[in-house]
This record gives structure tokens, C-alpha cells and sequence, in this order.
């Protein structure tokens, strides 16, 4: 059977719409998907589009290309692409919430998430950070963003901090728990049954011997000493500035970043429209777009949708091999 992922569009005024109702006119021979969403917004898309759209229910037991299964989660406001609306912050984590929650009780194998407008959604009184965050709270789970493309797999130890307060949120124990769950993933989700994993400096240099900082002495050496005496393939702590050269990433299953502007950079620029945010560590796959909402571009039919052809591809493929692991 074709495993079931929980379609998100995300921000209402954004292009998450227009880019699921692209998505629906793709046949699907690796997933059966359903969509977390107003219907008027993904119609309203469709329209301006000039694309085919009939919404189904989710049980519909047949779909063709422009058709979508729908669990309808309504929004308190009539949307205005381009225009975000802080009265729809709450359908946007109902929507969020409710798929999570699905896949917790079984009913899918895998969530894809279109992207979100985290200042709409504080404007509307709920305090948020990321996806990511929300969704390992809800589960009660530690968890690892990566962004991946074709070309290389970036985990982050910190994620949206400010920068003067990284160095003090990278202690042994958080770095222990992000190469864990990230091992542990490529095992998992990626078949990879002994990964390596390159762990980067946090100063430039790599610190230099503690000429530029003493944090990969003091912090990341003696956890990747110990974690390397349990038989694990962990290179570093390497200088940020050559660890992505093609030479050296060949030998390497996954890039373990400090911090968020220090690896996403180089995975952007070497492949941003086919990149997806992947959330480690949660009971169930969640793949997300790698780009923002795009206000601009909304409702004008030119949002690229490559991102979230492939988050969905990458999510269908990692509940099957979730399915292989468990077997």
C-alpha cells in the first residue's frame, strides 16, 4: 500500500496554496496524500492559476491528476494573497497540529509542510518560533532540523538563535543528544547503516588550537573522542570554510552545523530549489520546503514549486524505508 502523508499548505496568504494545487496535478504513484486546509483558499488558488481542482474526501478511494483529498480546517478570515491576516494564525497551527496529531494516531506515515509566516502567526497572539519547534513539542521529542538536497545533508546543533547566544547553548549534552538523533536518522530514514558524519568548528579554524576559541577543546573534541570509542564514523571538528569542498564531501553521509548561518548557506546556493527541511527525531517523517512564503509572488502563478515536489517525494520515500527498518 502506498503510504498516506498529511499534506500542509501553511500560510494562507502565501504560495503554500498555489503550490499544492501544482502539486495535485502530478500523478502520484509513491504516496496518497491529503490536505490540511481551508478549501476556499486552495480553490481560490486554483483559480488564479487557471488550474483543475476538485477537492475529494479524505477516504476517496480513487483520485486523478487535479484532484486532492481534503480534511477541511477552516480559517477564521477570508484570504487575500499578498496579504497576511493575523486573525488566521490559529487555523495555520490547527492545521499544523491536526496533522501532527494524525500521524501520531496512525492515520498517515509522513507530514509535508508548505512554509509559514512566523511574524503573522505572533501577530495573532500565539508565540512561535518554527515548525520544527512546535512539532517536537507536541510530540515530546528532541529533534534535529536538517536541510537537504541532492548534494549534501546540513543538521544544525542551534537553530533560530540569535548568534551571541550560540556558544553558550552548544554544551556536551545538546551535541550528544543532535548526533545521536541525526545518526540515528540515517540509519533509519536513509538506509545508511553505518553513516559518517562531519561535526564542524564552531570558530573559524576550527578554533586554530584554541587561538580562535576554546569550544571545540573544551566541548565538541571530547564528545566526538567518546562517541568515536563507541565505534561511531564522526570526522572533526573540521573549519567550516573547506568542509563543503567537493573533495571532502563525498566522504561524508551528513554535515553537522553549529549554527544556522554557518551550514544552510552552502546548501542553498548549491541547490535551493530542489532543498528540503527535514525535522529528525519525531515518531513519523516531516519534510518541509526550504523557502519562505513569498507575499510577492503569491496568486501570480510564478512560485516555483520544485521544493515541494520534492519534500513530498522525500517523504514518501523515507515512510517506505521507515516500513524496511521496522520489518
Amino acid at each position: 500500500m502506498l503510504p498516506a502523508l498529511a499534506l500542509v499548505p501553511g500560510e494562507p496568504a502565501g504560495v503554500g496554496p498555489e503550490l499544492c494545487v501544482r502539486l495535485a496535478q502530478l500523478p502520484r504513484q509513491d504516496c496518497r496524500l491529503v490536505a490540511f486546509a481551508d478549501p476556499d483558499v486552495l480553490l481560490a488558488a486554483s483559480q488564479a492559476l487557471s488550474l483543475p481542482l476538485r477537492l475529494l474526501d479524505e477516504h476517496a478511494a480513487t483520485e486523478q491528476p487535479g484532484d486532492l483529498r481534503l480534511r477541511p480546517v477552516p480559517n477564521v478570515a477570508a484570504t487575500t494573497f499578498g496579504q497576511t491576516d493575523a486573525r488566521n494564525a490559529t487555523s495555520v497551527i490547527q492545521a499544523l497540529t491536526a496533522a501532527a496529531q494524525a500521524c501520531l494516531d496512525g492515520d498517515f506515515e509522513g507530514m509535508v509542510t508548505g512554509p509559514v509566516h512566523k511574524a503573522a502567526i505572533n501577530a495573532g497572539g500565539i508565540a512561535y518560533t518554527g515548525t520544527t519547534e512546535l512539532l517536537a513539542q507536541h510530540a515530546g521529542r528532541e529533534v534535529v532540523m536538517m536541510l537537504a538536497n541532492d548534494i549534501v545533508r546540513v543538521a544544525l546543533v542551534t537553530t533560530h538563535l540569535p548568534l551571541r547566544a550560540v556558544p553558550d547553548a552548544i554544551q556536551p549534552a545538546l551535541l550528544r543528544d543532535c548526533l545521536r538523533i541525526t545518526r540515528d536518522a540515517l540509519r533509519q530514514d536513509f538506509g545508511i547503516a553505518d553513516p559518517v558524519i562531519a561535526v564542524l568548528g564552531l570558530n573559524p579554524h576550527a578554533g586554530e588550537a584554541g587561538h580562535l576559541g576554546s569550544e571545540e577543546i573544551e566541548v565538541i573534541e571530547p564528545v566526538l573522542a567518546d562517541l568515536r570509542a563507541q565505534d561511531w564514523q564522526l570526522v572533526g571538528p573540521l573549519p567550516a570554510d573547506t568542509a563543503f569542498l567537493p573533495q571532502k564531501l563525498s566522504g561524508f553521509d551528513a554535515v553537522l552545523a553549529m549554527y544556522h548561518d554557518q551550514g544552510l548557506p552552502v546548501l542553498k546556493y548549491s541547490g535551493f530549489e530542489q532543498a528540503v527541511n527535514l525535522t529528525l527525531g519525531l515518531p513519523y517523517p516531516r519534510v518541509a520546503v526550504d523557502h519562505g512564503t513569498a507575499l510577492d509572488l503569491a496568486g501570480r502563478g510564478l512560485a516555483d514549486p520544485s521544493s515541494l515536489f520534492a519534500a513530498t517525494e522525500q517523504c514518501a520515500r523515507i515512510a517506505l524505508q521507515r516500513r524496511r527498518h521496522r520489518a
